[in-house]
């Protein structure tokens, strides 16, 4: 499988770090040219497009030859990823306002957008932490760059490709490892998680991870970027700069604690993992006004990937199931009926009595489904047991 590491690069003085910025600006530039070719004639092949814009992009925007051969290639993949997405549905129906808007012009590219690069002008010295870069105003040695130790480990294993990104003024080096991949092996059960917005996460074994300190850090992010917002200041805008990824971050860090946490315990107990499928559901689920932005908020779809990715590093089976009345069915006698309902947080069922915390009763319907999806052989089973 593959994952990432990042680590951060610090140019030893300003004349680097412009160089660094300048040369995504030109990468992105030529590739807004290759893009506009491409749309236009059609060429979304990369050895056809770079007949076609090879020579344009070494001699218009200062390019060099293996630069040129990496701007056409991620002009291609950026074409491939608009066809996969279209094909999924994920622009809408055919004939969509959306979908027409995508079609009807080139991929552009932002200017300060990642730019990948590969080890004909890149260059990694693990030992001392430092890379040599190819640049438009030269090639650029003993850049130092600081990450975890996890990483490190990580980079030891690199093969390929990795992206410049420039984010807040500062510059990141995004690698791509491959990692060995162990076999998924043959369930003891599932643990069944019921994902939420006021609690993130509910087990099958009765754990709550409840969400409330999350809704209070981003109510806190939302009064304060409100705040900024009407003052209108340039000292004000500074500000909104300078927050305005926390939230994000603070989210994302919560999501992989978690992550780790359910991986665990599955993984410690030889069960599976067992989760919702929720694609499409804010298109499916409306809300009061006072409400959209929790729901728009929700990082349901970052959590299940956080769960999906170190579950298989650590060889652990993952299945979704139907979300259909999950919160309404009871899972001890399967009577289905909205009035089971009680609460937010309250579940008696009216047919055998059984009372329970909603989110916990639900994790419990979705772990039962989970067993008879892996019975029925509906998902992609090991063929051994590794335990």
């Amino acid at each position: 499988m593959k994952i990432v590491a990042q680590v951060k690069l610090l140019p030893a003085s300003a004349h680097d770090a412009d160089a660094l910025a300048a040369t995504l600006r030109a990468c992105n530039r030529a590739a807004n040219h290759a893009s506009e070719v491409a749309f236009a004639r059609d060429l979304k092949r990369r050895n056809v497009l770079q007949k076609e814009v090879y020579f344009a992009l070494k001699a218009d925007y200062d390019l060099g030859a293996q630069p040129a051969v990496r701007v056409v290639t991620k002009v291609c993949d950026a074409y491939a990823t608009l066809k996969g997405n279209i094909k999924a549905g994920n622009l809408g129906r055919e004939g969509s306002r959306r979908r027409r808007r995508a079609e009807s012009k080139p991929v552009v590219f932002r200017e300060d957008a990642a730019q990948p690069f590969d080890d004909r002008i890149l260059t990694w010295n693990l030992d001392a932490r430092t890379v040599s870069i190819w640049t438009v105003a030269g090639r650029i040695k003993h850049i130092p760059f600081v990450c975890s130790a996890e990483a490190m480990k990580l980079l030891a294993s690199r093969k390929g490709e990795s992206d410049l990104v420039m984010r807040e003024g500062m510059f990141f080096l995004i690698a791509t490892i491959d990692v060995p991949e162990p076999e998924v092996y043959e369930p003891d059960g599932f643990l069944g998680v019921d994902l939420g917005i006021v609690n993130i996460a509910t087990t099958s074994d009765g754990e709550i991870m409840a969400g409330r300190r999350l809704d209070r850090y981003r109510k806190r992010h939302r009064d304060l970027r409100c705040k900024l917002q009407k003052k209108r200041t340039k000292s004000a805008k500074r500000a909104l700069k300078r927050v305005r990824r926390r939230e994000a971050r603070h989210a994302a860090n919560t999501n992989h604690i978690i992550a780790k946490k359910l991986v665990a315990t599955a993984e410690r107990t030889s069960r599976g993992i067992a989760l919702e499928d929720l694609s499409g559901i804010r298109q499916r689920v409306t809300a009061k006004k006072d409400q959209r932005a929790r729901l728009h908020s929700w990082a349901f779809a970052q959590l299940g990937a956080f769960v999906e990715y170190k579950a298989r590093r650590a060889g652990v089976p993952v299945v979704h199931v139907d979300p259909r009345n999950t919160s309404r069915q009871c899972s001890e006698c399967w009577h289905t009926h909205r009035t089971n309902r009680v609460t937010q947080a309250r579940f008696v069922c009216r047919s055998c009595g059984i009372v329970l915390h909603a989110d916990h009763n639900g994790s419990r319907t979705i772990r039962h489904r989970a067993d008879a999806v892996w019975q029925r052989g509906a998902v992609n089973r090991p063929r051994t047991s590794t335990r």
